[in-house]
């Protein structure tokens, strides 16, 4: 299969992933396993791994403005892969518990809101786009690659962060 053929399958594949996981993860916040004990363990591994999703992204960063391309390119696989786990575990925590209300009052409850709500609206902007720059480096279109990447990389590097942050806003009001 040449290239462009290739590329248009995987363009198509990331605008199926790019609708399907944000309605998965909105309905799979109706769906609740019965009978199953809440995985209350999950949001601070979750959290840790975007902490560590955070950063992966810099090292990449800093490798690739040290010529480091291989380098660069495993710590956004692994920032990718970490991704992937994190979404995994969040489904299956919503699936088993019960969302949590934020208990705080006054500045920080619209702080808390601001931050949450940039964040849930970031976190579906980014997914076509880290699929996207991962493609362009894949058909080695480093120039196009570059570019997106610039958006990319801080609209990432923000989900990542606001996603600890929301965890440690909230973590407080969590019940056993």
């Amino acid at each position: 299969m040449n290239n462009e053929l290739e590329e248009k399958k995987y363009k198509k594949l990331i605008t199926v992933f790019s609708i399907a996981i944000p309605l998965a993860v909105a309905a799979l916040f109706l769906i609740k396993i019965p009978n199953v004990a809440p995985l209350s363990f999950l949001p601070p591994i979750y959290a840790s791994i975007n902490a560590i999703t955070a950063i992966l992204l810099i090292a990449a960063v800093i490798a690739i403005k040290k010529g480091h391309r291989k380098l660069h390119e495993k710590l956004n696989t692994l920032a990718i892969v970490c991704s992937v786990l994190f979404l995994v575990m969040y489904v299956a925590y919503h699936m088993t518990s019960n969302s949590t209300p934020f208990g705080g009052d006054g500045t920080i409850k619209y702080i808390y809101y601001f931050i949450l709500i940039t964040h849930i609206l970031l976190s579906i902007a980014i997914i076509p786009l880290v699929l996207i720059t991962f493609l362009r480096a894949k058909f080695g279109k480093f120039t196009a690659h570059r570019k997106i990447a610039k958006i990319t990389f801080p609209l990432w590097l923000y989900v990542a962060i606001t996603g600890v942050v929301v965890y440690l806003l909230i973590s407080p009001y969590y019940t056993a």
